[in-house]
């Protein structure tokens, strides 16, 4: 069984576990008395912890290897699972999303797992396979999660936490190595987690630095949308957890479609990076409408376009990153760009919630659709560098 292969089911098992539980969170926050900017906060706390442990794994990924940082990944995120089903207060649910965030980390390292076993040009058609995967883990998820819910309270967890330990299984078992160049291998000086985050911000206009605020801004819009997008749903029609399976189910279901049959070809004809810059336009058009919206159709059609956006925006932008830094860095630089997601997952998630609270409900998605709409400039030259590797934290 092939490397990837095994990755993709992976991640689609990991996923199926993850979208179990989430679109509860905010129910189960709810009946802790939270509000808007209470579930921001736990929203984020993942990505919190994502942000300091990202970088971590790449490192450890990039020196021991990319399959045991994996496993241990998995690991937290059983642990993750099992607090969140016993949970009885929101302080419970704060510990069960931190765990599962220092788990989450390891997001980079699977990216960089995808650029070590595939050649450059095959790069975004690699990671769009992957995150069909993970995103048909996405529809499958919170179907599950609401079926679970019917058996208790505790019973989704539970059920996340027995699929991520069968899955660790599996991995264990089939997963190979794909780091050929860890550790000493390659006699170069390794780049400390702190000298490549501050080359990110420092030398803000490098290729590399470029497509990390892409993806940055890109996951803050994201994140921020999700944040707040039970709360809508509830208050404009009515949707209770009962039903939010579906919603994401939906928006799972176009993401698949779009990253396993659309997206290879839309790569071939555009290019990673012209092929982003459309993602960029589409989602900025989805915030926009969202909030617009008067019907559930109207809604679903678009809150639509955000899938088509994010399918062509995330895997085209790591892709081009994976180009234009050196494989002996590549685990660090896939650990950074998560890091920098994080902080937007952090801080998002919070603002949201707050905007939710005292500005009014279409204010967090505007604010979103200005920061991609701001983001759409950035990649403008991008594609000249792409192909030829660089060592981003090489000396001025």
């Amino acid at each position: 069984m092939g490397g990837l292969v095994v990755l993709m089911i992976t991640a689609f098992v990991d996923m199926v576990g993850l979208l179990a539980v989430l679109p509860l969170l905010p129910y189960y926050a709810m009946r802790f008395g939270a509000n808007g900017l209470t579930i921001g906060l736990l929203v984020s706390s993942f990505a919190v912890a994502q942000l300091a442990a990202a970088p971590m794994w790449g490192r450890v990924s990039d020196k021991y290897g990319r399959r045991p940082a994996l496993l241990a990944g998995l690991a937290a995120s059983a642990i993750a699972y099992v607090v969140f089903g016993y949970a009885n207060s929101i302080w419970l649910l704060f510990l069960s999303r931190l765990v599962q965030g220092a788990g989450g980390g390891t997001v980079g390292v699977v990216q960089a797992y995808v650029a070590d076993a595939t050649k450059p040009e095959n790069r975004a058609k690699a990671l769009g396979w992957l995150s069909a995967a993970t995103n048909l883990g996405v529809t499958i998820g919170p179907l599950i999660g609401a079926f679970t819910r019917g058996m208790g309270t505790a019973a989704p967890g539970l059920f996340a936490a027995g699929l991520c330990l069968a899955n660790m299984a599996f991995a264990f078992r089939f997963l190979t190595e794909s780091h050929k160049d860890r550790g000493s291998l390659t006699g170069l000086a390794p780049v400390t987690s702190r000298a490549a985050v501050t080359r990110v911000i420092a030398h803000s206009g490098e290729p590399a630095s470029r497509l990390i605020w892409i993806y940055t801004i890109g996951m803050a819009a994201f994140a921020g949308m999700n944040a707040i997008l039970a709360l809508f749903l509830a208050r404009r029609f009515g949707v209770d957890e009962h039903r939010i399976g579906f919603f994401f189910a939906y928006v799972g279901s176009l993401s698949v479609v779009t990253r396993a049959l659309v997206l290879g070809k839309m790569v071939d004809w555009l290019g990673e990076a012209k092929l982003s810059r459309l993602g960029l336009a589409l989602m900025t058009v989805s915030l926009v409408a969202m909030p617009l919206t008067r019907s559930i159709p109207a809604f679903a059609l678009a809150v639509g376009l955000m899938p088509l956006g994010t399918a062509f925006t995330f895997p085209c932008v790591t892709g081009l990153l994976s180009q234009v830094i050196a494989s002996h860095e590549r685990g660090l630089y896939m650990g950074v760009q998560q890091t920098f997601g994080g902080m937007a997952r952090v801080l998002a998630p919070i603002w949201a919630g707050f905007a939710w609270d005292h500005l009014g409900a279409p204010v967090p998605f505007w604010t979103g659709a200005l920061l991609v709409g701001g983001a759409f400039f950035l990649g403008q030259g991008v594609e000249s560098r792409a192909h030829k590797p660089e060592t981003a934290a090489a000396a001025d």
